[in-house]
């Protein structure tokens, strides 16, 4: 017969519950059962231990004023006044007879129940003699028959003590007995309970684990690995609505990398053309221009080339983001290439008066030249954005054992501590406001964070500052053989 198990979280749980309280449950119902019977055998033993020993003390009452009594009637016999110590009698009698009974139906063995018989035939014996009154009815025999009788009402009495001391013990023994068994069940339940809370959590952790690795996929932006969560159907079935959120998250994703690569190229041409339109200018070729004249045209110059970093990091971006970019490693060295960096800002420089620290190491470093010209552009362009007019930047780059350091230092005001943790997200803007007349799109910083990653490094914000702001990039150097190696690898 094959077991169906619960399709539905609530059912599995449901189950789990029961699972894990049924022994419970059957374990209180044992001890209630246990101390149920213990109760009425307490009882039992009480109640028949008060009644034993009233009775067994009535008898010996009864004995003592029955005997007397029974002499003075035999000393009066023939006097009128007789008659009623036989009445008396009598009644002492009936009440012996009543108390005899009692003790019968009560809880004895063999040896009590024989002594009870011989008082009842002793009794009798007196009684039956007193009243026909024969020759046999003499003060000696009453005298001898009533030693017997309180010798026997004594017996009585101890043989039902030690016999309420014996069901005494025995009820002690079970309620021990009782303990033992319910301590073995306690005991025994907790290993049982610990598994199947065990085996529920896995049947029911799994799933959730899968739907909180989905989502937190989705959440960063990961689309490319398909959702299958297994387990009970209604997890099941939001696994099914997050994979299909997955598929329509990827498409808008797509859209949006595509959307930016055909702006961006259909962007470039015109400013292509512009740029060497001001180019042109610039070099007089279509006439000689005035001092206002080439500051304008400077101005126009300058902001192409803006323009046309801002073109190239959409670029750069979408290609991450569609997978499609690679690296083309070649040997240079490090510092002309920060030269040229800062020789394309040199004018904002000039215009803010910002003055520049720098600690550039002779270093010839195997990378990607473009993409990492493209990491130090974005960092001074950050760091220039963000430094006040007669500002400070520091750029520093120097081995620190088998890495390259790049640190760019600004003493502006700083990331908001909030931001810190997302400013290497595409498209996010700090919370402070930034310099210049243009803002940014919010994905320089991304665009960094690509290009190291790509290369195997590493970029941070580094704490140690109160003012502005520390970016450092750890890239692992690369020999010639790496170089090869790579090409192996993405051939």
């Amino acid at each position: 017969m094959k077991i169906r198990r619960p399709r539905t979280l609530l059912g599995l749980v449901l189950l789990g519950l029961a699972f894990v309280t049924l022994p419970l449950l059957i374990a209180i119902g044992n001890a209630v059962i246990k101390l149920g019977q213990l109760a009425t055998e307490s009882e039992a033993v009480l109640s028949d231990s008060a009644s034993a020993t009233l009775q067994n003390e009535k008898l010996v009452s009864l004995l003592a004023t029955m005997e007397r009594n029974a002499r003075q009637y035999l000393e009066l016999k023939e006097r009128p006044a007789s008659a009623d110590l036989l009445n008396f009698y009598d009644t002492d009698q009936t009440a012996f007879e009543q108390s005899l009974s009692t003790l019968t139906s009560l809880p004895k063995d063999a040896a009590i129940a024989e002594q009870l018989r011989g008082l009842a035939s002793l009794s009798k014996e007196v009684h039956w003699a007193l009243r026909s009154r024969t020759a046999d009815a003499t003060v000696d025999l009453v005298i001898d028959r009533f030693r017997a009788m309180n010798a026997a009402a004594r017996d009585v009495g101890q043989d039902m003590r030690q016999l309420i001391n014996e069901r005494l013990n025995e009820l002690q023994e079970n309620t021990l007995s009782a303990q033992h068994a319910l301590a073995w069940q306690s005991a025994a339940l907790i290993p049982g309970t610990l598994v199947l809370v065990v085996l529920f959590l896995l049947l029911v952790g799994r799933p959730m684990r899968q739907v909180d690795r989905a989502i937190r996929e989705l959440g960063e932006g990961d689309f490319s690995r398909p959702i299958t969560v297994s387990g009970p159907n209604d997890i099941e079935t939001l696994g099914r609505q997050l994979e299909w959120l997955r598929h329509r998250l990827k498409e808008s994703s797509d859209e949006k990398n595509k959307f930016l690569r055909h702006m961006s190229h259909e962007l470039k041409t015109p400013l292509a053309n512009i740029r060497e339109g001001t180019e042109l200018l610039l070099d007089g070729s279509v006439g000689t221009l005035d001092h206002q004249q080439q500051e304008v045209t400077s101005i126009l110059r300058d902001n192409g080339v803006k323009l046309q970093k801002l073109i190239e990091n959409l670029l750069t971006f979408s290609a991450w983001q569609t997978q499609t970019a690679s690296l083309e490693l070649a040997e240079f060295e490090l510092k002309p290439m920060v030269f040229s960096v800062l020789g394309q800002h040199r004018l904002v420089l000039s215009n803010k008066k910002i003055k520049l620290q720098l600690k550039i190491a002779a270093i010839k470093v195997l990378a990607d030249e473009g993409k990492l010209k493209l990491v130090l552009e974005n960092l001074l362009s950050n760091a220039i954005k963000f430094t006040p007019s007669g500002g400070v930047i520091h750029i520093g780059a120097e081995m620190q054992g088998a890495e390259l350091v790049i640190d760019v230092i600004d003493n502006g005001a700083g990331v908001d501590p909030e931001d810190a943790g997302r400013i290497f997200e595409a498209f996010y803007q700090g919370r402070r406001a930034q310099g210049g007349p243009v803002g940014g799109t919010g994905i320089g910083l991304s665009v960094v964070n690509e290009c190291i990653q790509a290369h195997g490094g590493s970029v941070g914000l580094i704490p140690d500052r109160e003012d502005g702001a520390h970016f450092q990039v750890r890239l692992p150097l690369r020999r010639a053989a790496d170089k090869r190696a790579l090409a192996v690898v993405n051939g």
